[in-house]
């Protein structure tokens, strides 16, 4: 996210290596093609779309369809939307009203009501620190997530749960990983002695300018500035974590910050972003953050349950896209201009992969009354202009994560993790190395890697859900 008030991380791209500078690949050339067309795969009659006008064309079905629809998602090898339905028999003009509207369909044996009264089976019996679970309309089932923390009775209960929910109806995979919120960086923000992302600018209900980010760190600090140790520039007006949502409103100090409403991807490289977008399951989309750069990946499910040590949160997305601490906040989105979420938390890292969950942009925007713009920003404080991405700001300047290090690996999660060293691990906060609260001044604080989860810290003393990397 590029802004005039916060010029320091702008080559965050580097960070991310070979990984990184793929995704760049696969999103600046495409950002302006269209992937619309009439053309018809085979003898079917969907039409071809991009994900965003499936994810539209979802919505329209799931009313048109009532009771029948039993979910969708977009086939990007073919760019087709799949919708599943159920309880069509002696009606096929469900299936026909759905294929005229251009989808390919698909007879399931799980409707909507089912999934959900599964999921609600789940947050009553096995609401444990470490799972996660999300519809999977892929295979129309409930995936249940579950990582390396849960095991004894906890995996017990969990197993047993899921198998009362009946063949069929959910599936568990085991995660090498541990679920934990990103706390630590779009550009870094810091606040209270956490280190955050931003994710896209917006303009309040009230006209002013602010921004979005993780409700985890909303509820980490009041202030946030644009520079370790910095003068505040920023304040929270709205901190939702957890329970429903993980996003926080956050104002600019100063009315008159200009703040564009786009991407900095990296490289004097940035992308417009136009309008909010609902995530559709196999969308491909793209994160940034100030610690990993620009990664990409896949929609996994939508209307995530993630069991945090200091709560649950429901409504996120699901996705395969990794991340690592500081990337808290950052920002999702598609290549064509689509706000999609804002990185909350999940496991594994940009090495070994893994799964992480957002809060969808959407859902912040009608909870804080904020729209997506810039607030009167003009276009010159675009990438490129020396203060974005590939300008003299580069990470590992003297504010930053890396004095020459750049802004990834494991030098920003230091004790600077908003409630370091404070929990005692029984409930997934754990203990970091450094309990002092060093913040990642030179890319080698101590306890680096290790400061116990983010969150809530500078006000509950947890707020990971596991140890930070």
């Amino acid at each position: 996210m590029s802004h005039k008030r916060i010029p320091k991380r702008k080559a965050a791209i580097a960070v991310g290596g070979v990984a990184a500078l793929g995704a760049a690949a696969l999103l600046l050339p495409q950002a302006n093609a269209s992937q619309d067309g009439g053309a018809r795969g085979g003898a079917s009659t969907a039409r071809t779309l991009k994900a965003d006008d499936a994810g539209d064309l979802a919505a329209r079905l799931s009313k048109l369809l009532g009771d029948a629809f039993a979910g969708s998602y977009y086939d990007s090898a073919n760019r087709q939307l799949v919708v599943n339905v159920t309880d069509v028999s002696g009606d096929n003009n469900v299936i026909v009203q759905a294929k005229k509207a251009g989808a390919e369909v698909r007879e399931v044996d799980n409707s909507t009501a089912e999934l959900r009264a599964a999921a609600r089976t789940l947050r009553t019996k096995a609401t444990i620190p470490g799972t996660a679970w999300a519809v999977d309309p892929r295979t129309n089932k409930i995936l249940v997530t579950a990582d390396s923390t849960v095991t004894g009775t906890r995996w017990d209960r969990l197993e047993s749960t899921v198998d009362g929910l009946g063949s069929g109806m959910a599936t568990i995979k085991k995660s090498a990983g541990t679920l934990k919120t990103f706390v630590s960086g779009g550009d870094a923000i810091f606040g209270g002695g956490a280190r955050c992302s931003l994710g896209f600018n917006v303009t309040a209900g009230d006209g002013s300018p602010a921004f979005l980010t993780a409700g985890h760190c909303g509820v980490a600090a009041e202030q946030w500035s644009d520079a370790q140790n910095g003068a505040p520039i920023a304040t929270v007006d709205q901190a939702t974590f957890p329970g429903n949502g993980d996003f926080a409103l956050v104002k600019y100090d100063d009315p008159n910050t200009q703040a564009p409403s786009d991407v900095n991807v990296g490289g004097g490289q940035s992308v417009q972003i136009l309008q909010a977008a609902e995530a559709t399951v196999g969308q491909q989309v793209f994160r940034m953050g100030s610690t990993t750069g620009l990664h990409d990946g896949q929609v996994l499910g939508l209307d995530a349950t993630v069991n945090y040590p200091e709560g649950t949160v429901t409504g996120l997305i699901q996705t395969d896209v990794c991340a690592e601490p500081g990337d808290s906040g950052g920002s999702l989105f598609t290549q064509d201009g689509g706000a999609v979420g804002l990185t909350s938390g999940g496991s594994g890292d940009c090495t070994s992969g893994g799964e992480t969950f957002f809060q969808p942009v959407t859902t912040a925007l009608a909870a804080t009354g904020a729209t997506l713009g810039d607030a009167g920003a003009g276009g010159g404080q675009q990438a490129g202009d020396g203060q974005q991405a590939g300008g003299d700001q580069q990470a590992g300047g003297d504010q930053q994560a890396g004095d020459g290090q750049q802004v990834g690996g494991d030098q920003i999660g230091g004790g600077q993790e908003a409630g370091a060293g404070t929990g005692d691990g029984s409930d997934g906060s754990g203990a970091a190395d450094d309990p002092s609260g060093a913040d990642a001044s030179n890319g080698q604080a101590p306890g680096t890697g290790h400061a116990s989860g983010t969150g809530n810290a500078g006000r509950s003393g947890r707020s990971g859900l596991t140890d930070t990397h």
